[in-house]
């Protein structure tokens, strides 16, 4: 019978196809990243040598990939439900290719803006999720993924330290070309390395569910988060419409020297960083160490006002926010897989990362402008706002279970068998919430780790050995 526990070891080592499907999709996933962050540390400073240069338009500049970006993700990720992933990420590469040949040939600022969009509608976010989803199995999918995310964090490293570096060799409009090369190598990766899937269905904890949008949208709590990754990734973007030329004009740092600033920062950020992503998860802080790294994070602004032209002060301040900066970043996805309902994380996940991508976008335009009215003080002052806006609302947020979403593969279910199954997954020591998709064959669970009994939970697994 479906809903008859059978024993099965649990699986626990990648196979094959997995492993070329998280190194290839995470070695996408990083090009695309790579390309759009490399001209962040740097464009500010060298976006004045346009005949048509305006701060406003430097900051649109900036942030225009995230407005197309937050637009087409989520139908991106429809579209390749219908005609499938590859074709959709084959042309996404496309785009983000032309956006980047675009923007090395413009001759003007606003040629750029339209670059920078066209780079954006690549929006292949989604297709990518999706893919990895349709090349691993259930109990594989988590790590698959955090491999896939590991690499989006490491490309924005490197394009900090590496955009200077290339953009004094190669000017502005070389860091486009090598932006254009990194969406071809991807698109070979995913010609010639990525398997194909075996087929193509939605998968409930990957990709978003049109149908599911109302009731996630209802959720005060992971509107919440939707809001604080807006916030983390306006303060993100409007602190690079500001920050090359504060290094440069007030402490007198040649642009081309800041990668070495940038990777002394990264590098002691991440030592700040760790014990407290420790403490949050193994002591279930998150909240408190949510709400500390906010407030952290608007002290840093506030502190690059104050700075002046001391450069100690303004190295301090940098390694405090990129502190806080890397500890959000890494909290507020493990926030939203905790709150979100276990057959709506993919839906829940697909709205915040739309929400990431219009911060950046927000974040460029706000901050040109601020940075027009008022220099590169008054774009620290725009992200101060922000930020304690977003920490009276982290405020209010409740603590959050500390549960983790688990697939189980439970195989042909009949529509009289869900109910009951659902209830004997919920027998299951460790098992706080269980709910079996029918068309699915798949039982998404909310599990303590701590306690779960993985070797009974394993025994509902209906999947190859």
């Amino acid at each position: 019978m479906a809903n008859r526990p059978q024993p099965r070891p649990p699986r626990l080592s990648l196979g094959a196809t997995e492993r070329r499907a998280a190194t290839g999709l995470a070695a996408i996933f990083a090009s695309r990243m790579l390309g759009l962050f490399l001209v962040l540390p740097v464009f500010s400073a060298y976006a004045q040598d346009y005949p048509d240069y305006t701060p406003v338009l430097a900051g649109l500049a900036i942030g225009a990939y995230g407005l197309t970006q937050a637009i087409l993700q989520i139908p991106f990720g429809i579209v390749s439900d219908r005609v499938g992933r590859k074709p959709v990420i084959g042309v996404g590469l496309v785009l983000f290719a032309l956006g980047s040949v675009w923007s090395a040939l413009a001759g003007s600022l606003l040629g750029v803006v339209v670059g920078r969009a066209i780079q954006g509608a690549g929006a292949i976010a989604g297709p990518v999720l999706a893919l990895a989803a349709d090349l691993t199995r259930e109990e594989h999918r988590t790590r698959v993924m955090a491999v896939i995310g590991m690499s989006i964090g490491l490309s924005f490293a490197l394009a900090l330290v590496a955009g200077p570096v290339i953009g004094h060799s190669l000017g502005l409009a070389g860091i486009f070309w090598v932006t254009a090369g990194l969406a071809m190598a991807g698109l070979a990766v995913l010609l010639l390395y990525v398997p194909n899937p075996r087929e193509v269905r939605v998968h409930r904890d990957a990709e978003p569910v049109p149908g599911q949008f109302r009731e996630v949208l209802r959720d005060t709590q992971l509107l919440r988060l939707d809001a604080g990754i807006l916030v983390l990734h306006f303060v993100m973007t409007g602190l690079f419409v500001a920050l090359p030329l504060e290094l440069r004009d007030r402490l007198g740092v040649p642009v081309e020297h800041h990668w070495q600033i940038y990777l002394a920062v990264l590098g002691l950020s991440i030592v700040l960083m760790a014990p407290f992503v420790i403490v949050a998860e193994r002591y279930r802080a998150l909240k408190a160490v949510l709400v500390g790294a906010v407030v952290t994070a608007a002290l840093a602004q506030a502190g690059l006002i104050l700075a002046g032209s001391s450069f100690p002060w303004v190295f301090a301040t940098l390694v405090l926010y990129f502190g806080a900066f890397n500890v959000l970043e890494a909290s507020l996805p493990s926030l939203v897989s905790k709150v979100a309902p276990p057959q709506s994380k993919g839906t829940a996940m697909g709205i915040y990362s739309t929400a990431q991508f219009l911060g950046a976008f927000l974040g460029g335009t706000v901050g040109g402008w601020a940075l027009g009215r008022g220099g590169p003080h008054a774009v620290f002052a725009a992200c101060v706002g922000a930020l304690a806006l977003w920490a009276a609302l982290a405020a209010t947020m409740r603590s959050p279970r500390y549960l983790s979403t688990r697939l189980v593969h439970v195989g042909p279910v009949g529509a009289a068998e869900a109910g009951p199954l659902a209830a004997r997954l919920m027998a299951v020591a460790g098992v706080a919430e269980a709910i079996v998709v029918v068309e699915e064959g798949v039982a998404y669970l909310k599990v303590d780790r701590a306690t779960v009994d993985e070797d009974t939970l394993a025994r509902f697994s209906t999947a190859e050995a």
